[in-house]
């Protein structure tokens, strides 16, 4: 089967956890709205398939996943749906229970992250919050990037298996959409990551190995990767970046 993830063409955003899950697992997809309209893609055929009224049962925003006739969408239940087929989560019930929870919580610490430049509102431009997004920012650079992120390091030292994955042996969905997160924060707050890091080990050696996975590597490499941007949800303002 070929999947169709349909999200916004210019950035990684949360359609990047999908895109990872994906290039690892080394299925056949296309990026919808990445394609042009002469093939039935871009943003219009997206758009349609949002807002089209044929649709039974029709996602309420981007991304979502179309396999076959199955229409999912939320980050997360994609990722499970994904991790099920393609042995990037437990074959036990406990244990993809487990991964699952560890994937609402990093979709918790994303919605955060995006909080921080735009803390009042989404649908206004950051020059219209900056002030806000300051304090926004110290708060959570001080607070709640190191509890997220100190749970994640907890998870892995307790991980018995012997390996540097969150849950078992084996790389999960969740260990892909870790990388991104620290990915992600390496990019918005280069400075207040390399505080952060030193309490972290486990994180950061985990980040490394999922970034060295020859398909995550081919992947990162190659032009499917969106470089990250100021429209996206980690972005780098100098000035929200506290050591």
């Amino acid at each position: 089967m070929r999947y169709e993830l349909y999200y916004w063409p210019s950035i990684q955003g949360r359609g990047e956890f999908v895109r990872l899950a994906l290039e690892e697992s080394g299925v056949a997809y296309m990026d919808i709205a990445r394609g042009s309209g002469e093939e039935d893609a871009g943003v219009p055929a997206m758009l349609e398939l949002l807002d089209g009224e044929t649709v039974e049962r029709p996602p309420f925003a981007p991304p979502f996943l179309k396999a076959g006739k199955l229409i999912l969408s939320q980050t997360a239940n994609i990722l499970q749906f994904l991790g099920q087929r393609h042995r990037l989560a437990p074959a036990g019930e406990a244990g993809r229970l487990w991964v699952h929870q560890l994937q609402l919580t990093l979709c918790d610490f994303v919605d955060e992250i995006h909080d921080t430049h735009h803390p009042i509102d989404g649908s206004l431009y950051y020059e219209d919050q900056r002030k806000e997004a300051k304090r926004r920012t110290a708060k959570f650079l001080e607070l709640r990037a190191p509890k997220y992120l100190g749970y994640f390091e907890r998870v892995l030292e307790r991980n018995r298996s012997g390996g540097t994955y969150l849950a078992g042996a084996r790389l999960s969905y969740a260990d892909l959409s870790l990388f991104q997160v620290v990915d992600g924060l390496r990019y918005a707050f280069p400075r207040a990551m390399q505080r952060l890091e030193t309490e972290i080990p486990r994180v950061v050696v985990l980040h490394g190995h999922v970034a060295s996975r020859a398909r995550v590597r081919a992947y990162l490499a190659s032009d499917r990767r969106i470089a990250f941007n100021e429209d996206g949800v980690f972005r780098h303002y100098k000035e929200l970046d506290r050591a």
